[in-house]
């Protein structure tokens, strides 16, 4: 159905976690939002491992985060699998296991119900259409039609138009592929370091009936051996047929500097909000999404600040963001090191810390 209106409160680039949850909670607190989308449906083609931790789990993970319940809706169908134990691998494969209560998700189920929700708060969509041009107040698309808006939020990823267009700063992007396998796995989740995947880390998430499996890699580390063949021999390990290929690419810098520029915002992995030393990305873009979308609302309502949408989220996020950025300098000196040194680090006395530092709390406190 063509749109009424060129002109909204509110326009969302990026129709993912981060942008379908912004556009809710804008929408909520009674903005007018659209969301512009290059992809129809969203949620197609799956680019990620699908995993991400139960509400409880985030409680323990984020515990400044309020009211999870309401942001976190996880509908039935939209979870393919719960697990409750995760395995990190070192090269000998004498894993460490852990208690981890996760939910590995059919990815594009649980797209489509974020957008659901986001039609339900009043935001509308516009898809199959890309941004070629951001000015001030004006979006361009690629056929040449116009839209305006008092704010405009980037969701659309690490290659974010407004990004790109308005931001002059770098992010370390770390390239992955990942294959959907059918077959019989272990119910636990895999993790797996070192030689296997170097800078990175390489996964097995369990699925009903399969896994989704891939790996991601620091090329710089890579010693001149393509994703390609890293991905491949990993995938070699498993048995099942493989019935879908996919790519994708993480920002694994932690957060940009800054969010916020005039009436401009970037979210999600735009603004870098993927924890280094987990790749954790979709419910904490979930995060800056509803912190985005209310702080709008409250702007266009009663004047906030936008940059009141960066305090937030140094409040509910910021310690956690940076005990992960922490982490992941530490495990890339780390990773660095020969597969047998790795061998040595795993071990009993070092799991409660390489648990920490995965986990994204601080190696220097028991708290």
């Amino acid at each position: 159905m063509p749109l009424q209106r060129t002109d909204w409160d509110a326009i969302i680039i990026g129709g993912g976690p981060a942008g379908s949850t912004a556009a809710r909670y804008a929408a909520e607190g009674g903005a007018e939002v659209l969301v512009i989308d290059g992809r129809d449906p969203i949620g197609s083609p799956l680019q990620c491992g699908e995993l991400v931790p139960s509400n409880d789990e985030m409680r323990r993970l984020c515990p400044d985060v309020p009211d999870i319940d309401d942001l976190l809706r996880t509908s039935e169908h939209a979870i393919s699998l719960r697990t409750t134990e995760m395995h990190l691998v070192p090269p000998s494969g004498k894993s460490l296991r852990y208690p981890f209560e996760g939910l590995v998700l059919n990815r594009v189920a649980h797209d489509e119900d974020l957008v659901k929700l986001a039609l339900s708060s009043g935001a509308e969509y516009l898809v199959g259409t890309r941004v070629a041009e951001i000015d001030s107040n004006t979006v361009t698309l690629a056929d040449g039609s116009q839209f305006t808006a008092k704010v405009i939020i980037g969701a659309g990823g690490h290659n974010d138009p407004l990004r790109k267009s308005h931001w002059d700063v770098d992010s370390l992007n770390i390239p992955v592929k990942f294959v959907l396998m059918d077959g019989v796995f272990s119910d636990a989740l895999e993790l797996h370091f070192g030689s296997v995947a170097p800078g990175g880390y390489a996964w097995a998430f369990p699925k009903q009936g399969g896994a989704n499996i891939g790996l991601g890699i620091q090329r710089r580390l890579a010693k001149g051996k393509s994703l390609n063949r890293y991905s491949e021999e990993f995938f070699s390990r498993y048995e099942g047929k493989i019935s879908f290929r996919g790519a994708g690419s993480l920002p694994m810098s932690g957060t940009i500097p800054r969010f916020v520029k005039e009436n401009h915002l970037l979210v999600g992995d735009a603004a870098g909000m993927v924890l280094p030393s987990n790749g954790a990305g979709i419910t904490i873009a979930m995060i800056g999404g509803r912190i985005a979308g209310q702080v709008v609302a409250e702007h266009l309502s009663v004047k906030t600040p936008l940059e009141e949408y960066e305090a937030r989220w140094n409040i509910q996020m910021g310690k956690v963001m940076r005990n992960s950025k922490f982490a992941f300098k530490l495990g890339t000196l780390m990773f660095r090191s020969p597969d047998w040194f790795l061998n040595l680090m795993f071990n009993r006395l070092t799991k409660p810390f390489i648990w920490r530092a995965v986990t994204c709390k601080s190696l220097f406190s028991l708290r």
